[in-house]
């Protein structure tokens, strides 16, 4: 690609985010004009500047505590996503594995995150196991589903081909099921790194003293909402950041034309 086509895509890829943009803004200006004119309490919604102010003021130690959130959700998307792409493997290679071991799977993804946290808390602590087991859980299933489906998608002809190369089941595998799966795969990825966030963010609730949960727990009891604001604020800033890594590193691991489920 040239260095004016890539130039033309590249402006043509940020115009699809003006409508986003500004109706981002118009949200916040509706906001701020609606609190204001109804002469809201700050307790119950503060005005969209009150929060800036309240990142501006308080954003180094905010930030802190966002780091700490997001080493537990990175830790967390790690494991689970490990765990995941192994369980997938497994399952595509042994039908009878995938049989007895997938409806459980449906299991734990139906059990209510705030149910098991308070389990982990009692059982390890108030350390960072807790915090990372339950971001693992919440991004086991959806990069589970996403590999599985991913290393099937292989055509008959590919693996015919293979055969009468006498290509070993190795080979197949990597040669073939692996990077034929890398869109699956990345699709599962993205997912698992917004809802490893979350996930960390929940754990935190029931027992930490740091981290963008143990914020958000501390300002409601004081009904200090400036202050929750800006944390939901920076707890969806490192979600997009995260989400926007993973994207980075597909497109820097899937280049060939076409190879992506949707271009980012």
């Amino acid at each position: 690609m040239t260095g004016a086509g890539a130039g033309t895509r590249r402006r043509s890829k940020w115009r699809t985010y003006v409508p986003a943009i500004l109706l981002f803004l118009a949200a916040l200006g509706i906001w701020e004009l609606w609190v204001v004119a109804r002469d809201v309490p700050t307790y119950l919604l503060p005005r969209v500047s009150e929060i800036g102010i309240e990142l501006g003021e308080q954003g180094w130690s905010l930030f802190r505590h966002l780091r700490w959130t997001m080493l537990e959700a990175v830790l967390g998307f790690l494991a689970g996503s490990t765990a995941a792409f192994l369980a997938a493997v497994i399952f595509v290679h042994m039908r009878a594995v995938e049989g007895a071991l997938f409806p459980w799977a449906i299991v734990l993804q139906t059990i209510p995150i705030v149910a098991i946290a308070p389990l982990l808390t009692i059982w390890f602590g108030f350390t960072l196991v807790p915090k990372v087991v339950i971001a693992a859980i919440i991004c086991f299933f959806p990069v589970l589903v996403n590999t599985a489906r991913g290393l099937r998608s292989i055509s008959a002809q590919a693996v015919e081909l293979m055969s009468v190369l006498s290509a070993r089941k190795t080979a197949v595998f990597w040669r073939l099921r692996v990077p034929s799966s890398l869109p699956y795969v990345f699709a599962g990825l993205r997912i698992a790194s917004t809802l490893a966030v979350i996930g960390a963010i929940v754990a935190e609730f029931t027992g930490a003293d740091r981290g963008i949960g143990f914020v958000i727990i501390q300002a409601s009891y004081r009904l200090d909402t400036k202050r929750l604001f800006a944390g939901l604020v920076l707890s969806s800033a490192g979600g997009i950041v995260f989400f926007n890594l993973i994207g980075l590193l597909e497109r820097l691991t899937v280049r060939w034309p076409g190879a992506r489920l949707q271009e980012s």
